[in-house]
């Protein structure tokens, strides 16, 4: 055994050795941590302790006794061992799964289960082998039992009997103590391992998914692979043996029963198989709603997912309760299943069972998941830099988003681009432009034809993909800091007079994907991204859209005619006057290119390009004929309210700090709670269902089961005789039928207890759930701006997972361990009261031991929770903008970072269990040596047995109480160990409700209705608009972006809002749909302060069509009448309204035809159309287009304001527009300049006024479109 032991610190040290920690261990030991001093770091202390220091997990002392000086944070957590960090698990695990399997589509469960295996063997082989030394050691009181009994009743087999019999149950202990310990710790390394391993295997799958795969599986449901069935597959490493070791658990009983009963212990073996046998039904039915309980769950977390990325959507329509109650309705099917999977305990089903089950379930999943299709990796032919003099060449290229499809997305493709060329792409909406970029980048599945490229290649999508994290991390993109091209960069791109304005300049933390810049913002911060690459070709998916007039030439002059002047580029546009500086211009027609030439060249030789320019120039007549002062003023609103230009100069240069307040990062560190979890967490928790209602009766179960057990240990005891000499006191038939009635009463009692903690622990899940969801949905918008999705997702998954599944029952094991151990001591203090001379001690002394460990797990389990979020968020991240992510060759980076974030989950998850074994193995020594002591005292014969009469002997006439002394002492001993256990357990596991009850007490919005002041049934009936001394700003630490703004927009009139990217355009929308309150100020429509009223009273009377086009999953009616009000008709009409009719008639669903997450399968004009056909409906009287045809070509932007002049007439419309022909023919132009009005009067009088900044923004409009794009297109040639 000494051997045994020997050999397992000689592993533990040397599987770690040599080390190092990437991070000290702050404020810890010093002989376990030294400052980094010229690149030495600290050791691990794990892998550097001393065979003494293993054994006893002294290893985790200096951190314990840091965390019981102060909070522990994850900078004094130790680093991991190299093999159990993700760098060391996780390319055996991939290995072997390829090796095992010819190709990631033949991915098994089987496989999965084998290369699970094969990561973590050895520590599979040890913590069986000391599981089997647990058993054996733990099989050795109840085998000797019967002796030491007779050694009392006298009778001696040899000399110093006693003494070897007290020493035998004392070294069992030992023993026992030793292997349970090590074995739980090394279980708990296998699972962390496990986890980390398949976590990255996830991410690395999620990384490569091809589109199909992606329709199929969206981010919820991949999330959910990572958060639920990866964490369930590591938890299984705690039940991996049961299978096998309740088999020779089974034997062990039988063969003392054997012993002790002879034959008779025949029919405790058959009752044994047949229970057995009896599970087997009963588990496959576990695995059944296991299954079903998972796939709910998935669409529910897919559901949570879009609806949390597209909140301030469901805000601005004033749809969020009506997606919330879809959501309940998810959860309520998920519970129906978790319901029947509560239930089954109830049966009988043991935790083993239940758990295979449910890995299983977990394993198929996951081996499905890896099965998916990854993206072809030969579309693309990539050729040597500088080998051709080509730059990209497709040769009779036919792709298809939809395999399965008999119509390719694009077809009949030829294309050379040689190295140095300008290539123009335009086209109407939907006729794949993004998708031919799709093809060069070779995202998209190639079903014919030839595919070249030579160099590096940078990507910038038509939707921004930005990180969660600092602007110049985003700019930068994994690249070295190069000072003088970083400064070019940011000037071609416009972003330094931006970062002047941000608080914290380029270290700005940029909320998730964006949520604090403007949409100008995020997508020059893109361009910036691409710039700095430094790559050999660009393609750029129509960037210029999101960006005003001004800041678009500029764009165009400094990126694409300057700092790539010698790249090959590849442009995307709606924007025509772009064109004539192209080398070449493609015009795209259905999937085809229809005409491929110069600007003069194509003009003259077809009809789509000619459809194009023709629009073009017609939006330019308007803006000449108002040039030419021919409108006539309608006779609005004019301007009473603007500050004078010298009075808004002297408030920014005077009092700048005194208006923008106190600054601070949007998106701050989770918040975590700190110290002691408060009483209050425990009485909300168990107070919620039925007010507690429950609670007493479940105790009550358990008390009065704990009494029949007692009652029938004691009656057998009394009554069986110690020897065959004696005679018995109560015939055997009497004997059985006691035993079997407190034994039925023992079953009713569980049954009772089981059944009202199911009901109690279900009912309060699903009251958490409600409440939580119900806050979420009712937060304002500055509560998503600073919280990643990845914090909410990780609640409403893995905590609501642990409260559904987990928190009852440890709730319930930590109480009725406490009623079993106080009836324990009550029989104690009958039969051996000297006992409690050590006893008492002993358990101050574990209370001391708990009290000192628990500060520190308490943290670490808190670290856990919180160091989950940001792989959650990073993982949805990636598969966001995975495109963007190997359009630049960054997979390998992205791999290293969740690698990172892996690890700093595990670190505090692997210390956690350090810690519990450190606490559990000094308690189980106090109690071995309380057992030792009552077993001295037995043997010696100093224990006087109480005179208490029991069924009228007393107990020193009867040795079988000396045995059920002995018999509880052994169960004393552990079971004073197993509720501090319990109690530190519980307290690490009701963090997950703590996190909960956080997100239940999250400041909601305003009311929705508020009946006392609803507006008229038809309010606003005429649409004024007066907007007084309006401040507004995003965050109390965040500075004003609106700031003292006043103006009136005319009932019935049309209000066209231009002025810099990043000047308040956007948020003065948002503060009219009050997604934004103001700060100071207000805003009245007709009559009626905005503020008074309920938010849906508002919102619902108001309608947008808003700058980023969403559609939801779902059907094509779903995503236009979300709110189900509408006929088919209706829907119809409004279609072919919005030029729709004949590409939804096309699909073979027609209204019912599906739409994939975020609208994947629609492109981003068509989902713009759908936008405005949701506001047809609506037919409001207030109408905000919030820069709404920025990704729509110049002829669909002009039949788009056709409709909207047609349907509208007499409504107030307020536009913000990039494209200065939206907005020519307003009644009102407002000009905003750093949250202040400008210029605002009719665009007449403001043309008139040459030295306006309207009237220049339009001359440079002007000049740009009719002829300064020749002179571009000659800039190479000066």
């Amino acid at each position: 055994m000494g051997l045994f032991f020997c050999y397992v610190g000689y592993t533990s040290k040397v599987e770690g050795e040599d080390i190092l920690l990437q991070e000290p261990l702050l404020n810890g030991n010093t002989r376990q941590s030294k400052q980094s001093n010229g690149g030495e770091k600290s050791l691990n202390p794990y892998s550097n302790a001393s065979l003494f220091s293993i054994l006893t997990f002294s290893w985790m002392g200096p951190l314990i006794a840091v965390g019981y000086k102060k909070t522990l944070d994850l900078e004094d957590v130790p680093q991991l061992a190299s093999v159990d960090s993700v760098e060391g698990a996780f390319p055996i695990l991939r290995d072997k799964l390829e090796s095992d399997s010819d190709s990631s589509s033949r991915v098994t469960t089987l496989g999965l289960v084998k290369a699970l295996i094969f990561t973590t063997w050895k520590e599979i082989l040890l913590t069986a082998f000391l599981a089997l030394v647990y058993t054996l050691a733990s099989y050795v009181g109840p085998f000797l039992i019967d002796t030491f009994v007779q050694y009392l009743n006298g009778r001696r087999e040899f000399d110093n009997e006693g003494y070897l019999l007290v020493l035998a149950f004392f070294v069992a202990k030992l023993v026992e103590c030793l292997a349970q310990r090590h074995w739980f710790f090394r279980l708990q390394q296998v699972g962390i391992r496990a986890w980390a391993a398949l976590v990255a295997l996830i991410y690395n799958k999620g990384l490569t998914l091809s589109c199909q795969s992606k329709q199929g599986h969206t981010s919820g449901e991949i999330i959910n692979f990572m958060t639920v069935d990866a964490e369930r597959i590591g938890d299984f490493s705690w039940y991996m043996h049961d299978s096998w070791l309740v088999l020779v658990q089974v034997a062990l009983a039988l063969l003392i029963l054997y012993k002790n009963l002879g034959l008779a212990s025949i029919a405790a073996f058959v009752a044994t198989v047949l229970v057995m046998l009896a599970n087997i039904p009963l588990g496959r039915l576990q695995e059944k709603y296991q299954d079903k309980l998972m796939k709910s769950k998935d669409t529910r977390m897919k559901a949570t997912s879009e609806m949390l990325r597209n909140m301030r959507i469901l805000k601005l329509q004033g749809w969020e309760m009506k997606f919330l109650s879809k959501i309940v309705e998810l959860r309520e099917t998920e519970t129906g299943w978790l319901r029947k999977i509560l239930q089954q305990p109830i049966y009988v089903l043991p935790d083993t069972i239940s758990m295979i089950a449910q890995t299983k379930v977990s394993l198929d999943r996951l081996a499905s998941f890896f099965r998916l299709d990854d993206l072809q990796p030969d579309v693309v032919e990539k050729l040597a830099r500088g080998s051709s003099d080509i730059a990209i060449e497709i040769v009779d290229g036919r792709f298809s988003w939809d395999l399965s499809s008999p119509n390719p997305t694009l077809k009949e493709i030829n294309i050379k681009v040689s190295h140095g060329m300008r290539v123009a792409v335009c086209g109407t909406v939907g006729s794949g432009k993004s998708s031919f970029l799709s093809s060069i980048l070779g995202e998209m599945p190639k079903l014919s034809g030839n595919v070249k490229l030579s160099g590096t290649k940078a990507y910038v999508a038509q939707s921004p993909w930005i990180q969660s994290g600092k602007i110049v991390d985003n700019i930068l993109f994994g690249k070295e800091m190069v000072r003088e091209r970083y400064d070019k960069v940011l000037e071609a791109c416009s972003l330094k007079k931006d970062l002047e304005i941000l608080s914290f300049g380029d270290q700005t933390v940029i909320g998730e994907r964006g949520i604090n810049l403007s949409g100008g913002q995020k997508q020059r911060i893109q361009i910036a991204c691409a710039l700095y690459q430094d790559a050999d070709i660009y393609l750029f998916d129509d960037p210029f859209s999101a960006v005003d007039a001004h800041t678009g030439s500029h764009l165009f002059k400094e990126c694409l005619m300057g700092l790539l002047d010698s790249k090959t580029g590849i442009y995307v546009t709606h924007q025509v006057e772009f064109l004539p500086a192209a080398d070449l211009i493609l015009v795209m027609k259905d999937g085809r290119i229809t005409q491929a030439g110069k600007y003069d060249d194509i003009l003259k030789s077809g009809s789509d390009f000619m459809e194009l320019v023709g629009a073009h120039k017609e939006a330019l007549l308007a803006l000449d004929s108002i040039d030419a002062g021919t409108r006539e003023d309608k006779g609005v609103v004019s301007v009473t309210n603007v500050a004078p230009k010298e009075e808004i100069r002297n408030d920014e240069n005077g009092k700048e700090d005194d208006i923008i307040g106190p600054k601070g990062q949007l998106v701050q560190e989770e918040e975590r709670e700190k110290g002691k979890v408060g009483f209050s967490v425990y009485w909300k928790y168990i107070t919620t269902a039925y007010g507690g209602a429950l609670v007493p009766f479940i105790l009550l179960a358990q008390v009065l089961f704990q009494l029949c057990q007692i009652g029938s240990n004691y009656w057998m005891a009394w009554a069986t005789p110690v020897s065959k000499d004696v005679a018995p006191p109560v015939g055997s038939s009497t004997l059985i039928i006691v035993y079997v009635a407190l034994a039925i009463g023992s079953s009713f009692c569980i049954l009772g207890r089981a059944l009202l903690l199911v009901t109690a622990g279900y009912k309060t899940a699903t009251l958490l759930f409600n409440r939580m969801h119900l806050c979420i949905f009712r937060a304002p918008m500055s509560f998503f701006d600073a919280t990643p999705s990845g914090r909410i997702l990780n609640r409403a998954s893995t905590d609501q997972s642990a409260v559904d599944l987990n928190i009852p029952f440890q709730v319930g094991a930590f109480a009725f361990s406490m009623i079993t151990l106080l009836g324990i001591i009550g029989v104690m203090s009958q039969v051996a009261w000297q006992v409690f001379l050590v006893f008492i001690p002993v358990i101050g002394i574990c209370i001391w031991l708990q009290q000192y460990y628990i500060p520190s797990a308490r943290e670490l389990a808190r670290l856990v929770g919180v160091c989950k979020a940001p792989i959650i968020q990073h993982f949805a991240e990636t598969i966001s903008g995975s495109t963007t992510i190997r359009s630049f060759d960054q997979e390998s980076r992205f791999r290293e970072t969740s690698m990172k974030l892996i690890d700093g989950y595990s670190r505090p998850k692997f210390n956690t269990a350090g810690a519990m074994e450190w606490l559990c193995f000094r308690l189980d020594m106090l109690s071995s040596i309380t057992f030792a002591f009552s077993l001295s005292m037995l043997k010696t014969k100093r224990l006087t047995f109480a005179h208490v009469p029991v069924f009228g002997r007393s107990l020193h006439e009867n040795e079988g109480i000396a045995g059920l002394a002995v018999t509880y002492g052994l169960n004393l001993n552990m079971l004073q160990a197993w509720v501090i256990w319990n109690l530190c357990n519980l307290e690490n596991k009701i963090i997950s409700v703590e996190r909960i009850f956080q997100y239940t007490a999250i400041p909601s919005e305003p009311p929705l209705v508020i009946d006392s002041n609803r507006p008229k049934r038809h309010w606003p009936s005429h649409g004024e608009i007066d907007i007084c001394c309006l401040q507004v700003r995003y965050a109390p630490h965040m500075p004003l972006v609106l700031r003292g703004l006043t103006c009136t927009f005319g009932g019935g009139t049309k209000t066209g809002i231009v002025g810099r990217t990043g000047s308040g355009k956007s948020t003065l929308i948002q503060t009219l749909f009050r997604i934004v309150e103001p700060a100071a100020g207000h805003i009245v429509i007709d009559g009626i302060n905005i503020s008074s009223i309920g938010l849906h009273d508002l919102r619902s009377r108001l309608s947008i069509i808003p700058q980023d086009p969403t559609m939801f999953e779902g059907t094509v009616r779903s995503n236009l009448d979300p709110l189900e009000e509408y006929s088919d008709e209706q829907i119809w009409e409004v279609l072919v309204k919005c030029q729709l009719g004949d590409e939804v008639r096309k699909k073979e669903g027609k209204l019912d035809s599906t739409v994939n997450e975020n609208g994947e399968n629609w492109s981003m004009g068509q989902r713009q159309l759908v936008c405005l056909g949701c506001v047809l409906l609506k037919k409001s009287r207030v109408l905000v287009l919030d820069e709404s045809t920025a990704s729509v070509d110049t002829a669909t932007d002009n039949m788009i304001q056709q409709t909207l002049r047609q349907h509208f007439t007499g409504s107030t419309v307020v536009t913000i527009a990039h494209r200065i022909t939206s907005v020519l023919d307003s009644d009102m132009v407002l000009l905003l300049d750093h949250g202040l009005v400008e210029e605002y009067d009719t665009p007449a009088k403001l043309l008139e006024n040459k030295s306006s900044s309207f009237a220049r923004l339009v001359a440079e409009y002007s000049l740009r479109s009719n002829s300064s794009l020749e002179n571009l297109a000659n800039i190479r040639m000066s």
